[in-house]
């Protein structure tokens, strides 16, 4: 049976409208990701196991996170206690449109892994691996991270890689370009928004992205355009496929959850990596579908993710 994994960091959500907290609660990029998939796969494939390598503080709100993923499906078994540091904080601003603008609290120098970290997950074929964000090209980190993703390549995992790459962390591309290339070339599938591959390229352009900076670390991209559509590259297609206009209570989550259903669509369908670039174009526009239906369900909440009882149509 499949396993899916999650690579990534948590933080707790503070959420705010009108400059004023209306809810906290646990997220993180692939940790919201996770936190759909295991509410998801615990109802229909139970047999599928949801775990999230990361790590949390040794404080109140560490405790928060990992009971949390708990109560939804997800393992906690690889998630690093770090003694004597505190659990990662994130601000999220919205506006009268409810999108977000972001402020982080984060220590990413004291950020460490468990040294049997691999042993506790147990990479195999087919396995689905989700990692991106800062975390995922933190120096601090790297050589675990690394580690991670090569075992995962080498069992014959599918490896996701979303980019996500802030505006916070242009001061740190000299210091990170170098492993964001590398988890490219590591990488079955690359995804990111038009406006990551701004800050990253200087183009928002997602076929120059492809051609230029994509393709010759990894065969399959896609590049999202929030309300625009979803563009999917592959060596021999170049696919367009238009996002349903819906009304938003909270962006917070809307690309981690594209990130989740295009997983939950790969479990689904029994699509393994080399699949990819051979599959017709009706399946991606399936994928792609149903990747948009779970990014539109948290959209609708103030929530991070899905909801308990979400269902693909």
């Amino acid at each position: 049976m499949r396993k899916i994994i999650g690579i990534g960091e948590t933080v707790l959500d503070i959420i705010f409208r009108d400059d004023r907290p209306s809810a906290a609660i646990p997220g993180g990029s692939t940790f919201n990701a996770m936190i759909s998939l295991g509410r998801m796969t615990s109802r229909h494939f139970p047999q599928t196991k949801v775990m999230m390598v990361t790590q949390t503080g040794s404080d109140h709100v560490g405790d928060i996170v990992t009971s949390f993923m708990e109560e939804n499906g997800v393992s906690s078994l690889a998630v690093t206690r770090n003694p004597g540091t505190q659990t990662h904080i994130s601000l999220a601003f919205l506006d009268k449109d409810n999108n977000a603008r972001y402020e982080f609290y984060k220590d990413h120098a004291s950020a460490s892994l468990r040294e049997d970290t691999v042993e506790i997950v147990g990479f195999g074929a087919d396995d689905l691996v989700l990692f991106g964000s800062y975390f995922a090209i933190n120096p601090k980190i790297r050589e675990y991270t690394r580690t991670l993703l090569e075992k995962a390549r080498n069992a014959g995992a599918v490896l996701f890689y979303d980019v996500n790459f802030r505006k916070s962390h242009l001061s740190d591309l000299s210091d990170t370009f170098e492993n964001i290339q590398e988890n490219c070339r590591l990488s079955d599938v690359v995804r990111g928004s038009s406006e990551d591959f701004g800050y990253l390229f200087g183009t928002a352009d997602p076929a120059e992205i492809y051609d230029r900076h994509i393709s010759p670390l990894c065969r399959n991209f896609i590049c999202t355009q929030g309300a625009g559509p979803v563009e999917v590259f592959t060596p021999d297609r170049h696919m367009s496929f238009p996002v349903e206009d819906y009304e938003t209570v909270s962006t917070i989550g809307a690309g981690d959850n594209f990130n989740a259903g295009f997983l939950y669509a790969l479990l689904a369908k029994n699509i393994g990596g080399p699949d990819l670039e051979t599959i017709p174009e009706s399946v991606w526009k399936d994928i792609v579908c149903i990747a948009g239906q779970f990014s539109k369900n948290c959209c609708q909440s103030i929530d991070n993710y899905v909801s308990r009882d979400f269902e693909v149509l």
